[in-house]
């Protein structure tokens, strides 16, 4: 009944996130993976690493599936995109740790740009606010 409740609890949260809030919760999903792969590679857990390598490639790829192609910014991230899931793939398939190492900065400096990004719009759209509630005119006294 409780694992329920908490299910009900996180659906909603979800649910009512806004879309920047929900795409930094995938970069904190899609880096904390990433991190478990790391350290299952070095702790030599090929199955729990693997788990976490495909979970990260299923962010990707949503993250890809989602992206609004009218934006030229859209082709870069697909690219970019691609690029993660290939590399990913080869960490996957090899093993290979310094792959992983190479690819995590990456996806955490992206992350952090969506933060600065969504950060810089929420302070215009205050200032925009504050603009516009100083030109309406004062009500009849």
């Amino acid at each position: 009944m409780e694992h329920n409740t908490i299910q009900q609890y996180k659906e909603q949260s979800i649910n009512t996130m806004t879309p920047s809030e929900l795409l930094l919760l995938l970069y904190d999903e899609l880096v904390k993976n990433l991190m478990r792969c790391g350290l299952a590679l070095d702790q030599k857990e090929y199955e729990v690493a693997e788990a976490a390598a495909d979970k990260s490639l299923d962010i990707i790829r949503y993250l890809d599936d989602t992206l609004d192609d009218q934006y030229p910014i859209s082709r870069e991230l697909h690219k970019l995109y691609d690029y993660f899931g290939y590399q990913l793939a080869r960490v996957k398939i090899g093993r290979n740790k310094k792959v992983l190492d190479d690819l995590r900065p990456m996806v955490s400096e992206l992350r952090e740009s969506f933060r600065i990004a969504e950060k810089n719009v929420a302070e215009e759209a205050e200032r925009a606010a504050e603009k516009a509630a100083r030109k309406v005119p004062a009500g009849p006294g």
